[in-house]
């Protein structure tokens, strides 16, 4: 009999918690032979990853995973042998009790945001709260050893090397998204939360005597690219170019898609904690817009991860992208740190490569998940 996984996520920030899970559970299904039940609170979120979702079914089956909407109303259900909380999510009180009352105990894990903090490590694994009976644990995705890791399904950076050989298959992927790559352009993804920053980073790639070409996807950092270039309700595929730069806007893909996309980029700024990932195995230098949080508190998370990945670089090369993901995260001005990290393009993308390699050398998010759940039984 297949372990019955139960995932709960509750959507946040639209697209961040929902493309972590629905990731997760299909590489429990394909990868691990898991039979998995993912609730979700809100289809219309996640249509957007899966286009296939119908959002008026309480009920359905897409890739292998059973997706379960999470009504105001709770149906009694029974609990299956693992129950994940994504990201310290509440449970509904009616499956709380179905846990209780299991002949066998489940094991109920919370699924956590992800960190480079040091904390982190000591934490990982730990037991937390009870509910009656029922012991609930921490599980932490991380980028060090004793962490949980980071979501990677089998296969991926062999694909994605592939597809980054084949200039053809660029091209093509490049062509249907309506992009047509200029010789000699440095190609950059565009995905992040509104940001004052982005016209000083604009103004300076205008300027500069390499050519840009920026491709937006649709989302929350479109109204900053209208203001600077002073025109209302940008639409997919607008193509609007400025000097050395070229601005483009682009659907939002499915999650496939969007890897490839950031396969396809010399540079990829990115956001919140999914494409925050995918951007790193992309293995190309990254910029990372944090979620921003009460009391600063992401600006912790943003110089632990800082700390740990800039490990290894040269003192100007550490100094600039420092420095670009401040000013990034604070919306200042971008024009010096851009022109910084410029000069050192060439350490900071063989930087990437290493970096990759070095997570990829570490037990996946999923399998770690499944080897938790065999030691504990």
């Amino acid at each position: 009999m297949a372990v019955r996984w139960d995932i709960f996520c509750t959507v946040v920030d639209n697209y961040g918690d929902i493309g972590v899970t629905w990731r997760l559970a299909r590489q429990l299904v394909a990868e691990h032979r898991c039979a998995v039940r993912l609730w979700v609170d809100d289809l219309r979120a996640f249509e957007r990853l899966c286009p296939e979702i119908d959002v008026t079914l309480s009920e359905q089956w897409q890739q292998g995973v059973q997706v379960r909407h999470w009504p105001g109303e709770w149906v009694p259900t029974e609990a299956a042998d693992v129950v994940i909380a994504a990201f310290a999510c509440q449970l509904p009180s009616a499956y709380m009790d179905a846990m209780a009352e299991r002949q066998t105990t489940p094991l109920w894990m919370n699924l956590d945001y992800l960190s480079a903090e040091d904390w982190v490590i000591g934490c990982h694994g730990l037991p937390s709260v009870k509910y009656k009976h029922v012991q609930k644990y921490f599980f932490f995705p991380g980028f060090q050893a004793g962490t949980g890791g980071l979501l990677r399904e089998a296969g991926l950076l062999e694909r994605r090397r592939q597809f980054q050989q084949d200039a053809g298959a660029q091209r093509i992927f490049l062509q249907e998204l309506g992009v047509e790559r200029a010789p000699d352009t440095c190609l950059i993804s565009l995905f992040a939360y509104e940001n004052a920053g982005v016209a000083s980073w604009f103004d300076a790639m205008a300027s500069d005597t390499q050519a840009f070409h920026v491709l937006v996807p649709e989302g929350r950092v479109l109204g900053d690219v209208e203001r600077w270039l002073g025109i209302d309700g940008l639409k997919v595929g607008a193509l609007h170019r400025r000097g050395a730069l070229t601005v483009q806007v682009l659907p939002f893909v499915r999650q496939d898609q969007y890897d490839q996309l950031l396969w396809c980029c010399d540079f990829n700024a990115v956001r919140g904690e999914d494409s925050f990932v995918r951007a790193q195995w992309a293995g190309r230098p990254l910029l990372w817009h944090i979620y921003q949080q009460e009391e600063d508190v992401h600006l912790e998370k943003l110089e632990a991860f800082l700390r740990l990945y800039t490990q290894g670089l040269s003192q100007a090369a550490q100094k600039a992208i420092s420095g670009l993901w401040r000013a990034w995260n604070a919306g200042q001005d971008m024009a010096e740190h851009w022109k910084a990290t410029r000069e050192q393009q060439q350490e900071l993308a063989e930087h990437a490569q290493a970096w990759c390699l070095e997570q990829a050398s570490r037990a996946d998010l999923a399998a770690a998940l499944v080897k938790f759940y065999g030691n504990w039984i």
